[in-house]
């Protein structure tokens, strides 16, 4: 997506304040955003982190930068999908499938949702397990082409994609700011510490 190389491109910083005009009249419709533009600013509003990578060696990169900024090269890292982790193998050598020995969990997800910044996912990534049991570390890895506007968006995609066995425990994961920042509203939601490698595929 073009939008992501001029911001990582040239390095520079857009924020929300720039995307609207005050040269536009009260009544004017508001500008409607590419979906790539409103997931990072929704997704980063809920205090996500993110890092933009055109190929799979820049993922390999930045996930070992991810580990040795928190100092969990000698930690153990919840692997639940045997796929994920044989394209891994080169750069986590630690992995259990026990949420409680782990110190932060590696997951892909189902889609990227726009409107509200959060990560569809399913049994096809968590199994039966519940958020709350999970470590409050994730690292996601997806794709650009993952991107939908919004929740009932992704669940249609999901249902064309597995008409056969429709995965189960479909949940969204939202909340990315340490339990602190809660109050009533997110009450029962787990917030966790979340890093996304994003890859360009489109």
């Amino acid at each position: 997506m073009s939008l992501f190389k001029k911001i990582f491109g040239s390095k520079s910083v857009r924020t929300e304040e720039n995307l609207k005009s005050d040269d536009r009249g009260k009544y004017m419709p508001e500008v409607k955003l590419p979906i790539d533009e409103k997931f990072t600013i929704n997704f980063k509003a809920n205090g996500g982190k993110f890092l933009y990578c055109e190929d799979l060696n820049e993922i390999y990169k930045n996930l070992k930068l991810i580990i040795s900024e928190n100092n969990w090269e000698k930690d153990l890292a919840l692997l639940l999908d045997e796929n994920l982790k044989d394209k891994f193998k080169n750069t986590i050598s630690q992995t259990t499938k026990i949420p409680t020995n782990a110190t932060y969990f590696l997951t892909t997800c189902e889609n990227l949702i726009a409107n509200d910044g959060s990560l569809l996912i399913s049994s096809k990534q968590i199994f039966e397990k519940k958020l709350i049991e999970l470590p409050s570390n994730l690292i996601v890895f997806a794709t650009t082409s993952q991107m939908v506007e919004n929740i009932g968006e992704g669940l249609r995609g999901i249902k064309t994609k597995n008409q056969q066995s429709i995965p189960t425990n479909i949940t969204t994961i939202k909340h990315f700011n340490s339990t602190e920042d809660k109050d009533f509203l997110n009450y029962g939601s787990s917030a966790k510490n979340l890093y996304l490698l994003l890859l360009e595929d489109l």
